[in-house]
């Protein structure tokens, strides 16, 4: 059959269809071309937000318009909320809904950039925080044992990959179900020979420990680029959101990476407009966010979602159009923060992996573009011979 695959949300499911694409090949079964109606349509689903939700939907009508006769089958996190609800308009379009196994760890690493791979070295989640229900669709946490991740990554690069990003839905993690550490992990990766570069996805600040951040530090291949969830820089709501942290907790990890690695790119997930989050509480984040040394901000505006324990608790609600004020302003303070960290680091070295992407320029000298150890954008010539390739050269020339 010609099957194509429709994927949403993160990068875990990006890996995940990949790896799922490469099984349905290999038992004979043929990738839909671009353009050609395919026989099955399966569609990766995420369910992180409303909105998620809603491109997901969205996702499921066009398919189903663009492939009249096609069986659509739909999995992922949505699918797993969607089971047993009867009355849900969509499933009028769906000839199939399969729910992932949340016991069982299935290794999974995206094939389809020839520069970064997005190797998954964990799955599920047990915070439960209240406003989540990630936990609820992808189930306990879970993870393989070292030396299969460590087979998966050397199979990566034999394949040729320069980057691999390790990813999971709650990574700092690793270790529960083998017995294992997230640091002995990223030890045993780091012994791989070989020329590439090693990124941690999203990582809970009482699960990066100092530990950690001193062996990224002094690391073989491992880059000074973090990614940290903050949701709040309010306590109370942090207790609201049943956070395992404290914001003090944040800055002093913060801290200790900038101290080690000052050219360290620090990327922070943000939540606004949660139950709970008074005017008070908002000032006193944004004064927060704003005395941090980070990089960027990944902002998201909390919506209600159902089975969910904030929506139990008898707290201020956040109106909409105030929510979406506070989107704004954090979004203004990230690329206010961006900007500043590339001019900080404009004429300094780096070394760049060059990515295939092609940059049409009406003269002809089309662009190409990659990024530095510490996640700096640049570009240069298109030169389809340095893609995949390391070079070093100078911030903004």
């Amino acid at each position: 059959m010609k099957i194509r695959i429709v994927t949403l949300g993160c990068k875990l499911n990006f890996a995940e269809s990949s790896a799922l694409m490469k099984t349905l090949i290999e038992r004979g079964h043929e990738r839909a071309k671009a353009g050609e109606e395919a026989d099955v349509v399966i569609v990766n689903t995420c369910t992180v937000t409303d909105t998620a939700d809603h491109k997901d939907r969205q996702a499921i009508h066009r398919v189903r318009r663009e492939n009249p006769k096609a069986k659509i089958i739909v999995t992922g996190c949505y699918a797993a909320l969607l089971k047993g609800k009867k009355d849900a308009a969509i499933l009028d379009e769906i000839d199939k809904l399969v729910v992932k196994d949340m016991k069982a760890f299935r290794g999974a690493y995206s094939r389809d950039d020839r520069t970064r791979c997005f190797l998954k070295v964990q799955d599920g989640c047990d915070y439960f925080c209240t406003y989540c229900t990630i936990p609820f669709a992808r189930g306990r946490s879970r993870n393989p044992k070292i030396i299969e991740v460590v087979q998966q990554a050397e199979q990566a690069l034999c394949e040729g990959a320069k980057e691999i990003i390790l990813t999971g839905v709650n990574i700092g993690d690793f270790g529960k179900s083998t017995g294992e550490r997230f640091l002995d992990l990223l030890k045993a990766i780091d012994e791989i020979d070989g020329n590439f570069r090693v990124r941690i996805s999203s990582c809970e600040p009482n699960l990066l420990s100092d530990e950690i951040i001193e062996f990224v530090a002094h690391s073989k291949h491992f880059a000074p680029h973090f990614h940290i969830p903050l949701q709040s820089g309010a306590n109370e709501v942090l207790k609201i959101m049943h956070r395992r942290y404290t914001r003090e907790l944040f800055a002093k990890r913060v801290a200790h990476i900038k101290a080690l690695m000052p050219n360290a790119f620090i990327g922070v997930d943000c939540m606004v407009g949660v139950r709970g989050e008074t005017a008070e509480c908002f000032e006193d984040y944004v004064a927060f966010i704003k005395s941090l040394p980070v990089s960027q901000l990944h902002v998201f505006t909390y919506s209600e979602r159902a089975n969910t324990r904030m929506l139990d608790m008898d707290l201020y609600v956040v109106p909409k159009t105030e929510r979406d004020r506070r989107s704004k302003v954090l979004h203004a303070i990230s690329d206010e923060k961006l900007a500043a960290f590339y001019a900080a680091h404009k004429g300094e070295k780096a070394i760049v992996l060059w990515e295939s992407k092609r940059y049409k320029q009406p003269d002809g000298n089309d662009q190409m573009s990659g990024f530095t150890e510490n996640y700096i954008k640049v570009f240069g010539t298109y030169d389809s011979s340095k893609i995949n390739t390391f070079e070093s050269l100078v911030i903004g020339r």
